[in-house]
C-alpha cells in the first residue's frame, strides 16, 4: 500500500479531491492511504506563527525551519523510512516515468509550502524536490494533488482496465496515445476510421502505431 501524509495549512483545499473518484476507490480497496498534518499545530508563540520576514530584506514571508522540521519529525518518529517530497520550481521536473517510480508500497510526506517561499535550510530534510513546470503557484496544495493523482492511478487495481495505464500518453517516453473513438460512427460528417471497425486486430495495431504522436 502507498501512503501520503500531506503537511499543509489548508487541508480543506485538498481533502475533497482525495475523497472522490479514483482516489476514493484506491482508499476503499486498501491500495492507498491519505493522512494530514496541520503545520499550524507546530507554529511558534501564542499565534502559532509558521513564517517570518527574510534576512536581507525583501517582500513576502518565508516558512520557518522550526515548525516544518517539527511537523516532519513527528511523522518520522512513527515511520522513520518515510521520504519527504517538496513541490518547488527548483526541483526535478515531474513526468510519467517518475510517477511510475513512486507507484510502489511506500510512505511519502508532501510538504506544501506557502507565502513567498521557505527557509533554504528546509531542503536539508527533503528527499525529493519536484517541479511541476516553470511557473509559480500560491501554495503547494495543487502540486501535491497532481503528484498524488499521477502516482495512485498507476497502482494495479485502481483504474478499471488491466492495461489502462500502459497504453496512455507518455507511457513510453514522450509518445502520445493514439486517437480513440466511440459511438456514433458518424457525427456531423466526422466518421470513425473504417479500420477500427474491421475486426482485423493486426491492421488496427498498425493504424494505432502510425497515429501515436510524439511530443516535440
Amino acid at each position: 500500500m502507498i501512503k501520503f501524509t500531506i503537511i499543509t495549512l489548508f487541508r480543506e483545499a485538498i481533502e475533497p479531491y482525495l475523497k472522490s473518484s479514483m482516489m476514493e476507490k484506491a482508499v476503499r480497496k486498501g491500495l492507498a492511504e491519505f493522512d494530514f498534518v496541520d503545520l499550524r499545530e507546530f507554529g511558534l508563540g501564542p499565534h502559532k506563527s509558521v513564517d517570518d520576514t527574510p534576512y536581507g530584506g525583501g517582500d513576502g514571508m518565508l516558512l520557518r525551519c522550526e515548525p516544518v522540521f517539527a511537523a516532519i519529525e513527528s511523522v518520522k518518529a512513527i515511520d522513520p523510512d518515510t521520504k519527504v517530497i517538496l513541490p518547488t520550481p527548483v526541483g526535478e521536473t515531474w513526468n510519467q516515468g517518475k510517477a511510475r517510480e513512486f507507484a510502489r508500497d511506500a510512505h511519502y510526506i508532501i510538504l506544501c509550502p506557502h507565502y513567498e517561499g521557505y527557509d533554504e535550510r528546509i531542503l536539508s530534510i527533503v528527499d525529493y524536490k519536484i517541479s511541476l513546470g516553470k511557473y509559480v503557484l500560491t501554495g503547494g496544495e495543487l502540486p501535491a494533488l497532481i503528484i498524488i493523482d499521477s502516482v495512485v492511478r498507476l497502482i494495479p487495481g485502481v483504474l478499471g482496465g488491466e492495461k489502462s495505464a500502459e497504453i496512455e500518453s507518455f507511457s513510453d517516453g514522450d509518445n502520445l496515445e493514439y486517437p480513440q473513438y466511440t459511438k456514433p460512427y458518424d457525427f456531423r460528417g466526422m466518421k470513425v476510421p473504417d479500420v477500427l471497425l474491421s475486426g482485423n486486430h493486426g491492421e488496427i495495431a498498425k493504424w494505432r502505431a502510425v497515429h501515436s504522436g510524439k511530443v516535440e
